[in-house]
């Protein structure tokens, strides 16, 4: 009996342990060509500490968007960078022995600086930890870290030569050139300091402005020597050092195998808050219990949705996807709830009865193309997240008097020109998350869509003016300032077409019965550029014609990275409208030779290793505007299309290595391709982006057999949602029957509150097309 209870036990164990979705998660799948914030694997969601190796992010970012930061394709690490967000990333801490050097060295030769060869072997990345043995120097460097406290341990070899380096005062990842730095060592030990950035998109949208980081550092053992560098030259007993290039060292003597800790706070606004968020996250805590921490979290976070398939592939898809969309928008604000201001001040978070912040700020990348997957995810799975983002953006609000579709320490970082947080607010409002601001939302995402007087370049829509009095953004082939102010003319209409749709259908909700008249008009912008000759988007002239020598393939003419094939399915807010206008079988023709053709090309740039390498196209699932043409067909009377591209482009376009991850090296914007991944395979999607009075979700064929999203009692009733999956496999990935709640469904579609509220979806599938229900 002794025996039976024993084996009962560890089979117990053993079926918790393997219950745990995090062990699907491969931070290393995609990184060949990432952006600075994606290979983070120290970090726990939606985090300001983001500890992380870097094999290039000393060699900066020229166009602010480029890969960087950690390639799989290099075999050196040149230090462990502290921030990584969009257009913020710098203290770098790095661990050597032997010679002391100052500098990180070049890929090429690696002997020249601090960097160290690793092999991939002796590396781990899983969700909150990280660790690596660096060659050079026989060191296991390992990270974890809370929201806002990086932890770093080190464990040397026996050495008399054994250093730290705090390289604070060089260019990191997206961070651009170092404008100031600082770091200094207090007479009680600490190590603090500061660097001031400029950003290449800050500049670009908010010119002269900047941004800080600040940090303050402990560590578990003294040091027998320091010193301060800037750049090779080398200060020794020095205490403090400012300026380009700044940095400081410690030198221990250590024995075999011993391990040296480093938590640090870090801040936007100051050392001292940096000091505040370490002593409050993490003064007493030791690395490993911030390791366990972190892993708890995560798998907190990840566990919210439960899938289950015998493909593994799939499972580590779908669990790195949503690892990925999790990861990016960090804390921007402190524990005690300062955050820094568009002015460059410090502003404070109101505080509740608990004397703790009522919400927090974040640092976000421009929500473009974010309504076919993040915010989707968000209203379903992370409301509370949702509720959070948008109090943060009204924050900018209210300090610059305009909404921002991308900040970094609430500095303007537009990035592509166009402003979609006013739709991303309404769909939240449409969503049933509604415990912000409403009045100033509403306020602040009316402004954003009619206003062109006095916008400032960081607000985007620069050309908004002009879609109001036209009713279509006119084309210009040449014009004054930066592209998005008359480069775009088409994609512009098409997207101010759909924000003003979502906008105006908050409108009606709230009794704003002009808005909405005038909305709506402008919601059918995108008919006034249609050519009804050859069903493409084409610009058109001020005069009403369209352009001339007009190559439907050609992109950066009237369309942002795109091209007139992509983006002539640009109307999500009414696709009916627009089947009806092509002929519905000439519809589904097209699209589905659209398909069919971009297949071949990985549907994308091919093998390319460049973020761009898709815009002339025909279809390119590596950028934001094609993200929700493969959900068409279920407007279209072809539900089983949908079904079968979506399955495929799972299948074909993510992968789960190194090099091909999202695509072969796409533009993966803080999550978007991971979050488009996880709602697709979960077989839901909204073309619409939830932006409907009363949303609806689009169904397809799940890659799971099971699927639960758990329910949420703050903001819905609590119910789990559940999807059973029944006769699938890849070879059956057609629906034969939606079966909700008991009820059978005779089209593709469910209400988004019926997944909110909980309850169960069946799907009976075959190997034979289906398209009537």
């Amino acid at each position: 009996m002794r025996r039976i209870f024993i084996t009962v036990i560890l089979m117990f164990g053993w079926t918790m342990a393997y219950a745990q979705v995090s062990r699907y998660v491969d931070p290393k799948i995609g990184t060949a060509h990432s952006r600075w914030f994606y290979f983070t694997p120290g970090a726990v969601p939606f985090a300001m500490a983001k500890p992380a190796p870097s094999t290039n992010g000393s060699y900066g970012n020229a166009h602010g968007w480029d890969a960087v930061g950690y390639d799989e394709r290099h075999h050196s690490i040149e230090g462990f960078a502290n921030f990584h967000e969009f257009q913020v990333g710098g203290i770098v801490f790095a661990p050597i022995t032997g010679k002391l050097q100052t500098l990180a060295g070049k890929l090429e030769t690696p002997d020249d600086g601090y960097r160290s060869r690793f092999d991939r072997k002796d590396e781990i990345a899983a969700p909150g930890y990280y660790s690596v043995l660096l060659q050079d120097y026989g060191i296991k460097a390992e990270l974890t870290s809370t929201p806002r406290v990086a932890f770093h341990r080190y464990t040397f070899p026996a050495s008399g030569e054994s250093h730290i380096l705090f390289d604070i005062g060089h260019k990191q990842g997206e961070s651009g050139e170092v404008k100031d730095a600082k770091v200094y060592l207090t007479v009680d030990g600490r190590i603090e300091g500061y660097v001031t950035t400029y950003p290449v998109y800050v500049q670009k949208y908010q010119n002269g402005a900047d941004v800080k980081m600040y940090f303050s550092a402990v560590l578990d053992k003294e040091s027998k020597a320091h010193g301060t560098f800037k750049g090779a030259e080398i200060f020794a007993g020095k205490d403090e050092i400012t300026g380009k290039g700044a940095g400081l060292y410690l030198t221990f003597d250590t024995k075999e195998q011993e391990a040296i800790t480093i938590k640090a706070g870090l801040s936007y606004t100051s050392i001292e808050n940096a000091r505040l968020n370490l002593n409050t996250e993490a003064e007493k805590l030791s690395f490993n219990n911030a390791k366990k921490k972190a892993a708890k979290t995560w798998e907190s976070y990840l566990s919210r949705i439960k899938v289950h398939t015998n493909e593994v592939k799939d499972m580590t898809k779908f669990y790195t996807g949503l690892y990925h969309a999790l990861l990016g928008r960090g804390l921007a604000s402190d524990i005690n709830g300062a955050y820094p201001k568009n002015d460059g001040s410090v502003g404070q978070i109101a505080l509740g009865s608990d004397n703790k912040p009522i919400h927090n700020h974040y640092n976000t990348d421009a929500i473009w193309g974010g309504f076919w997957n993040l915010t989707q995810l968000w209203a379903i799975v992370y409301p509370e997240y949702y509720s959070d983002w948008i109090k943060s953006q009204l924050l900018i609000y209210k300090d610059s008097g305009w909404l921002a579709d991308g900040i970094a320490n609430s500095r303007y970082v537009s990035g592509v020109g166009t402003n979609f947080v006013s739709l991303a607010m309404a769909s939240a409002y449409m969503a049933g998350i509604r415990d912000f601001d409403v009045n100033l939302a509403y306020e602040a995402s009316l402004k954003n869509e009619l206003e062109g007087n006095n916008r400032v370049p960081g607000a985007g829509k620069l050309d908004v003016a002009q879609f109001v009095k036209y009713g279509f953004v006119p084309h210009l082939d040449k014009g004054i300032g930066g592209g998005e102010r008359w480069q775009y003319s088409a994609s512009h209409t098409l997207e101010y077409s759909y924000s003003a749709y979502a906008v105006a259908q908050w409108a009606k909700l709230l009794g704003k019965d002009t808005d909405y008249a005038q909305l709506m008009r402008l919601s059918k912008g995108w008919e006034q550029i249609y050519n009804s000759k050859t069903n493409l988007i084409q610009p058109k002239w001020a005069d009403g014609n369209f352009i001339e020598d007009f190559k439907p393939s050609q992109s950066w003419r009237g369309f942002q990275e795109g091209n007139a094939w992509q983006y002539t399915f640009y109307v999500p807010h009414t696709p009916e409208f627009l089947i009806a206008k092509m002929g519905k079988a000439n519809f589904n023709i097209r699209l589905d030779s659209i398909f069919t053709t971009s297949q071949k090309n990985s549907f994308g740039g091919g093998t390319k290793l460049d973020a761009f390498s898709g815009l002339e196209g025909l279809y390119n699932h590596g950028n934001q505007p094609n993200l929700h043409i493969s959900w068409l067909f279920n407007f279209s009377g072809k539900p089983s299309l949908t079904q079968k591209w979506v399955r495929t482009i799972c299948n074909e376009f993510y992968g789960t290595d190194g090099i091909h991850g999202y695509g072969y090296g796409q533009d993966e914007d803080q999550g978007q391709l991971g979050a488009w991944y996880v709602i697709s395979s979960l077989g839901l999607f909204d073309v619409k982006g939830f932006t409907a009075i009363d949303p609806q979700i689009g169904l397809g064929s799940p890659l799971f057999d099971k699927i639960t999203i758990k329910g949420n009692k703050k903001y819905y009733n609590g119910r789990d949602f559940k999807v059973k999956v029944k006769n699938g496999s890849a070879d059956k990935i057609y629906v034969q029957s939606f079966k909700l709640n008991g009820k059978m469904l005779n089209e593709p579609f469910m209400k988004l509150k019926e997944v909110q509220d909980g309850g169960k979806l069946v799907l009976e599938m075959g190997a034979v097309a289906k398209d009537d229900y």
